[in-house]
């Protein structure tokens, strides 16, 4: 995924000149000959993160649209306050491109541990947040996010499914269950661990790449008609911290009666190394702890 934005980038800084980068040094190895025919839409502001948002803000507020990148607990964690008052307040949108989320880089320790960055941006105002499952999903998604004006985040993970699937914004249903079938939404990289967790129970998958705004209206149109002893179930899995899209799905399907179990990356701090697929394990995201999940909420 990270090769893909490199190289997405690339060409954006090629052939469109709004497009502006502001790196803190993170991925400035990868932009090395764009820096040099593009030295003044190409910036590296060093080990800065507050000011690579803050030049962001101030870029936008030209008419240029920034792209900014670093790892997710540099690019949302220690820049919150910025994105909030140099990107919210101000009114101005920029690109927000992340790697390393939720764990991808456990080894280097919590400092590079990012589970809780999109709850952190859905506290900000009319973000799009797109989390794709695999490297081919990253240039269409990125080259839609500068067309516009608008705040996105893009979360980019070393985790991916098999193959790329469809999206705009759109629930797609990749398994189809009975009909009266729980349906299971996978976000981003969680799809192919619980393709290999429902094996054999009755449920609907469906996928998005775009939790936020969250397809409430396909989701709808998915769930099983509501019976008078039995409420529909809802499994969200989501590769960020558990509960994150909790109250978007309680408010969006606030008229139907309905059962939530809500999957992530757990709150507890396990104050632990590991690989991406140890923490998987350890928070039941791997294919055997999503099958014990959904399995116990199924009944």
């Amino acid at each position: 995924m990270r090769d893909a934005f490199v190289q997405t980038t690339t060409d954006l800084l090629e052939n469109d000149p709004r497009t502006a980068l502001v790196l803190a040094d993170i991925s400035a190895d990868r932009f090395v000959d764009a820096a040099r025919r593009h030295p003044d839409r190409v910036l590296n502001v060093g080990i800065r993160e507050q000011l690579m948002v803050g030049v962001a803000g101030g870029l936008a507020l030209t008419g240029m649209r920034p792209i900014v990148h670093s790892y997710a607990t540099f690019a949302i964690d220690r820049t919150y306050e910025q994105l909030k008052l140099d990107l919210d307040h101000q009114g101005v949108g920029a690109v927000v491109v992340s790697v390393g989320a939720s764990y991808d880089g456990a080894e280097m320790g919590r400092t590079h541990l990012s589970p809780a960055d999109v709850a952190l941006v859905d506290t900000l105002t009319g973000w799009t947040v797109h989390v794709p499952g695999h490297p081919a999903e990253v240039p269409a998604l990125l080259r839609a996010a500068a067309r516009h004006d608008e705040p996105v985040y893009l979360r980019l993970s070393t985790q991916v499914n098999d193959l790329p699937r469809p999206g705009a914004g759109r629930l797609t249903v990749v398994h189809r269950g009975s009909p009266v079938a729980p349906v299971v939404v996978a976000v981003g990289p969680m799809l192919h661990p619980l393709l290999a967790a429902i094996a054999g129970l009755d449920v609907t998958v469906a996928y998005t790449h775009t939790p936020r705004p969250f397809d409430i209206a396909g989701l709808r149109e998915l769930l099983p008609t509501p019976d008078a002893s039995v409420a529909p179930a809802v499994v969200l899995v989501e590769p960020y911290l558990a509960g994150t899209s909790s109250a978007v799905l309680g408010e969006g399907l606030a008229d139907v009666p309905h059962r939530l179990l809500a999957l992530g990356v757990g709150r507890t701090d396990l104050r632990r190394y590991g690989t991406a697929a140890d923490h998987a394990r350890w928070h039941g995201l791997d294919a055997a702890g999503l099958r014990r999940s959904i399995s116990a909420f199924l009944g």
